[in-house]
């Protein structure tokens, strides 16, 4: 069985184009990458077609992650086609139970940080308007999360 997991942030072009950049890394190097469906969008979609940003795209290649991700706003289908949508932060946890249609499809939603046990965060925070130090502090918290939730999902196939 498949799972299927969507990262979500707000312009899909920062903090869920990393995390499913790291999580397929993960789940590749564990031999699991035909088990697992995994896509990334945002809940604005102002960024639609973009490339992930270039501070993100460096960051994430000097930690051998190539993030090459085209930006797209979340789907009402993306309750039926995924099993886990993870949120980066609060806000778009609300979005996201905004869209919910069904209350199988809030049992979906998670949040990120939920799935990290080496950081002391409510949530992943948005680099966008910091400069080199917040994106690394986002790969940290992603990378730590991105392990907690391979060893949660793997589990489960």
């Amino acid at each position: 069985m498949k799972k299927s997991i969507l990262f979500v942030c707000m312009g899909n072009i920062c903090r869920s184009p990393a995390a499913e950049g790291i999580l397929r890394s993960k789940v590749a190097k564990a031999g699991l990458a035909n088990l697992y469906d995994i896509d990334s969008a945002g809940t604005y979609s102002g960024h639609c077609g973009d490339l992930p940003d270039p501070r993100m795209r460096e960051a994430a290649a000097r930690r051998g992650y190539d993030l090459t991700h085209r930006a797209r706003p979340v789907r009402d289908e993306d309750f039926a086609r995924f099993d886990m949508l993870i949120a980066m932060d609060e806000r778009n946890h609300d979005a996201l139970e905004r869209l919910a249609c069904t209350l199988d499809d809030k049992a979906k939603i998670h949040r990120m940080i939920d799935f990290g046990s080496r950081h002391d965060y409510d949530h992943i925070p948005d680099p966008y308007y910091e400069g080199r130090e917040g994106f690394e502090l986002v790969l940290d918290l992603l990378e730590d999360a991105c392990d907690g939730l391979l060893a949660h999902t793997s589990k489960e196939l």
